[in-house]
């Protein structure tokens, strides 16, 4: 789910930047790419720091608004809906193609029959491992290049510094910074927010 999160960033700013949201692929061992049309070097870098920055902020988005059942429902459905809708459009491997929509039925699933607090759990739940996917591949951000489906490219720090100069771990050490800030300013809200367990 954080590879989904992190690929559909990816995806997502590029159709902001006009340009073409293709395809994306999933593999088994957690990695995935996401494929667009070409644009200039300074929308590249923005697609690769909107791959970095979608768990965090998807995950803090999640955890704000898991004080409330009623938010916590809407959340739960939309996302079970995106992950079917995004599997038909842009997947194009076997592996998202089974495992992609077996959480998307689930967190349906949750939203519809599962009880209130469940949902409220299940969806800070995934709010928490949104944000916290960045350092658990801590070291992505600090590679100049990887190995993705087998094949030797540049990270996504490593498009970003060739794009705007600085070098890769300076916007490895960025990115990291603000992913910890967005996961604990959501926290600290959410600590200090009475939770609503009744329908709104």
């Amino acid at each position: 789910l954080a590879t989904w999160f992190h690929e559909m960033g990816h995806g997502l700013t590029a159709m902001v930047l006009g340009q073409k949201f293709t395809q994306l692929m999933i593999f088994p061992n957690g990695s995935g790419i996401a494929y667009h049309t070409a644009g200039s070097r300074l929308s590249g870098a923005l697609v690769a720091a909107g791959g970095l920055l979608g768990p965090p902020i998807a995950g803090a988005v999640f955890i704000l608004n898991s004080t409330s059942a009623k938010r916590s429902q809407i959340l739960l459905s939309m996302l079970g809906l995106v992950l079917l809708v995004s599997t038909v459009i842009w997947v194009r491997t076997t592996f998202g193609w089974v495992i992609l929509p077996l959480i998307g039925i689930s967190l349906l699933t949750v939203a519809g029959k599962g009880p209130l607090w469940l949902q409220q759990i299940v969806i800070q739940f995934l709010g928490v491992q949104a944000c916290i996917s960045t350092y658990r591949q801590l070291d992505y951000l600090f590679m100049e290049s990887a190995n993705v489906g087998g094949k030797q490219m540049l990270s996504d720090t490593g498009h970003i510094a060739e794009a705007l100069i600085l070098p890769y771990w300076i916007w490895g050490s960025t990115i990291a910074a603000i992913s910890f800030g967005l996961l604990a300013l959501s926290l600290w809200h959410v600590a200090r927010t009475p939770v609503k367990n009744t329908r709104l």
